[in-house]
């Protein structure tokens, strides 16, 4: 059993940039564009990219490893906000990172593996004419 819900994954797996959130060496948080894949197998996130071993993001998480992914987006129609936000663990991994994602032939063996310890989404389930009153925020630990 996957520690999101079914909305969370339909989610995880049709939105491809996220936001992630690392804690620099001075305490002071540092957020980046990122994208990821959804790993079904280790029910995780895996995030990758171009020279991703040598960026802050990648220092950062050698130091402390708690990190916060925010996927989110707008849809029209009507107007309303979805959101996912991911609070967890980043295990830095040397090697896969140049296949986790098939569409990017430039990404870097270097990849984290972020293990969900707290998962916070709204507005993912077909709710027509939602608003604010009656969306439903889902906070838990997993």
């Amino acid at each position: 059993m996957s520690v999101f819900t079914s909305d969370e994954i339909d989610y995880l797996t049709t939105q491809g940039l996220a936001r992630m959130a690392t804690v620099g060496r001075d305490g002071r948080p540092h957020i980046i564009p990122v994208t990821y894949t959804y790993n079904a197998d280790e029910d995780s996130i895996d995030v990758g990219g171009i020279a991703f071993g040598e960026g802050k993001k990648w220092r950062d998480a050698k130091q402390n490893p708690k990190v916060t992914m925010l996927i989110d987006d707008v849809i029209p129609s009507p107007r309303r906000a979805r959101a996912l936000e991911v609070r967890g663990d980043a295990e830095l991994h040397e090697t896969g990172g140049d296949a986790i994602n098939p569409r990017f032939t430039s990404f870097t063996p270097q990849f984290f593996r972020i293990r969900p310890r707290h998962i916070v989404s709204w507005g993912l389930e077909d709710q027509d004419g939602a608003t604010s009153e009656t969306m439903r925020v889902n906070s838990r630990s997993v």
